[in-house]
């Protein structure tokens, strides 16, 4: 599959050109950078715009084969000269100055102060703790930055030009895509994220996933909570709102992810985790199953067998179960035995003691787990309680 180019490559091949193209004055319809990963980038530059002391170009995303609801978008960069520290005309924003080593340039301005970068239409703004930027900064990440900065250093020492560069990045509808992403839930507002670690895209990566489950893990832990909600989904929504006034939205989703989860959530210093999910997701970790997605594994049947079998000695039933495609399936045929309440009690017992496992028995877990057509199965001693602690919360 074809690989693709991150937001933080468009926005540093764009400034790079914008920055030839100011200090030579010649177009540059073309120009190449190196991604982290080390892949070399040839960029097209796009709308190209001159004025007095500033240039202004675009670079199209292009996302590869991953279904990137960016690609085609483009990312904008204006260089403009800054004069004795001032701000470009036009730009009213809270930049902070992005540090390269240098000297003081003819125009006064200091090395340290010599590139600022900022965030302009559709580049949202970092309004919650706990992201990779501080709070009132744009939301364009560590690693695009400094690939701006060492794209934009790259050119000024090749035309032995030391003074300040004021470099704006831009996404025109980036404010309306962001509703279709996670930054208004993780507190960016106003638009998109510039970001990407290697610079390229990877077709259908989990990592993008897993990075944002960490994200919204921090936030929670530094806005002072040791106590998490985690659901692998929004199997239950409605049940939880009625049931405990609780908005599974507000959970942490993990998706498949539930072993990785745990770690990070060690790793952060979590004292208590509430697992709230579906049957079908969740049977799967009372067998050790860290990875719930079908084709890491999928022992739903069997481990709702081995459950049955420790209750009852309806073996015609259990082997009816054993067959069901699905778990609600299988959990009617449960209740129609008399015995739902404790399998899904054991198998309860068994998910709140693997997870802890997992976590080295740093993290007290508990666990609810849910039914799309019964309703709520089965409820950890501790659930509840944990359950009020955050709806307080409001």
């Amino acid at each position: 599959m074809r690989y693709g180019f991150t937001t933080g490559s468009c926005a540093a091949a764009a400034s790079k050109a914008a920055t030839y193209m100011l200090l030579t004055g010649k177009i540059k319809e073309e120009i190449q950078i190196t991604t982290p990963k080390g892949i070399i980038y040839n960029a097209k530059i796009e709308d190209i715009k001159k004025g007095d002391g500033y240039v202004s170009c675009a670079v199209r995303k292009d996302g590869g084969d991953d279904p990137d609801i960016t690609s085609g978008m483009l990312v904008y960069s204006r260089v403009s000269f800054v004069t004795n520290g001032d701000r470009p005309d036009g730009v009213d924003c809270k930049a902070e100055s992005e540090g390269l080593a240098g000297t003081v340039g003819e125009n006064g301005v200091a090395g340290a102060e010599r590139f600022i970068i900022d965030g302009g239409e559709g580049v949202g703004r970092v309004t919650k703790p706990g992201l990779d930027r501080p709070v009132g900064d744009a939301a364009i990440n560590t690693v695009p930055r400094e690939m701006i900065k060492a794209a934009v250093n790259d050119i000024c020492d090749l035309y032995d030009y030391d003074g300040a560069l004021q470099i704006t990045i831009s996404v025109p509808g980036g404010e309306e895509l962001a509703q279709k992403t996670f930054n208004p839930k993780l507190g960016i507002e106003g638009g998109i994220s510039i970001i990407g670690t290697s610079g390229i895209v990877e077709p259908m990566s989990t990592q993008a996933i897993k990075d944002t489950i960490k994200i919204e893990l921090r936030q929670r832990y530094e806005s002072g909570f040791d106590y998490v909600a985690i659901s692998p989904g929004n199997y239950g929504l409605d049940y939880m709102k009625n049931t405990y006034g609780y908005d599974l939205d507000k959970s942490v989703k993990c998706s498949n992810f539930i072993g990785d989860t745990m770690d990070m959530a060690k790793e952060l210093g979590f004292k208590e985790v509430l697992y709230v999910g579906h049957v079908g997701k969740l049977i799967k970790v009372a067998g050790g199953i860290m990875n719930t997605h079908s084709k890491e594994g999928d022992s739903r049947m069997e481990i709702l067998s081995y459950l049955a079998i420790q209750r009852s000695d309806d073996i015609n039933s259990i082997r009816e179960m054993s067959k069901s495609v699905t778990t609600e399936e299988a959990a009617k045929i449960l209740k129609r035995m008399g015995i739902c309440d404790e399998v899904m009690k054991d198998a309860n017992d068994r998910i709140c003691r693997n997870l802890e496992r997992r976590a080295g028995d740093e993290i007290k877990v508990q666990c609810i787990m849910f039914s799309k057509e019964l309703g709520e199965l089965s409820v950890s001693d501790g659930a509840r309680e944990l359950v009020e602690r955050l709806v307080k919360e409001g």
